[in-house]
């Protein structure tokens, strides 16, 4: 027995999250960016899992979140010139509120368009073409024509038709790694020693997607408090140890 799964499609991504700011009722002032983040890229999962292509900005949107996540993580807060902290949402904030605001007006010109349409336009299109055809001769203009100017006419309907099919196409690449997978990497891995540097997770598979998503599953173990780093020896390396469980 099988069955379909149907999923609504959105114009962007700033689309998709409003949504689920509407459906959530959430503020749009102060979102809950590890949830929101968790939708979205559960979204974009099951979207590859149809085998729906995914655009390249629902990608950028995503890797955005992320970074917005990370930064919210680290208890590090950047400052501004006046020493008050950065919130790392507030450009996201800023063009969420930008597109409702577009998204509003557009809903009110479809809805005016509709009404325009419904409505008969001005003047005789028969009466207007016979008038034309005779102030304008047409057969003196045919007797004009020559290979030259046709052959003219040729190009340009031609350069029209490549420039519409050679659009620009993009190719998304499917990641073999999950936060999920890698935060069991990391418990498995500390599970035989006390604690490990981050240098070593790196030598494990020194590749540039697996070491981030190694670090932000770190972070995540580091939110649930089922891990604690520590400052270690040699250039951005730290150490990494199992948090003691309290016996009850």
């Amino acid at each position: 027995m099988s069955f379909e799964i149907k999923l609504p499609l959105f114009e962007g991504p700033f689309d998709l999250l409003l949504f689920f700011i509407e459906r959530d009722e959430l503020d749009i002032y102060d979102i809950p960016i590890s949830k929101i983040t968790h939708d979205f890229l559960d979204y974009l999962q099951h979207l590859e899992k149809m085998e729906i292509e995914v655009a390249s900005e629902f990608i950028l949107v995503a890797a955005t979140l992320m970074k917005i996540k990370s930064k919210m993580l680290i208890p590090r807060p950047e400052l501004d010139e006046n020493g008050e902290e950065i919130d790392p949402r507030e450009e996201l904030i800023k063009h969420l509120l930008e597109y409702k605001k577009y998204k509003s007006v557009i809903s009110d010109l479809s809805e005016m368009e509709a009404e325009r349409m419904t409505k008969e336009k001005r003047g005789n299109i028969a009466t207007e073409l016979k008038e034309l055809s005779k102030i304008d001769n047409v057969e003196s203009e045919i007797q004009d024509l020559d290979l030259y100017k046709i052959l003219k006419v040729f190009q340009k309907v031609m350069a029209k038709y490549v420039a519409r099919t050679d659009e620009t196409t993009h190719t998304v690449i499917q990641y073999p790694y999950t936060i999920d997978q890698q935060k069991n990497f990391v418990l498995d891995k500390i599970s035989f020693k006390k604690r490990m540097p981050f240098s070593e997770f790196i030598e494990y598979k020194p590749d540039k997607i697996f070491v981030i998503y190694t670090f932000l599953a770190i972070l995540e173990l580091l939110q649930l408090s089922m891990v604690t780093i520590k400052l270690g020896e040699g250039f951005n390396n730290f150490w990494v140890e199992k948090t003691e469980e309290i016996p009850a």
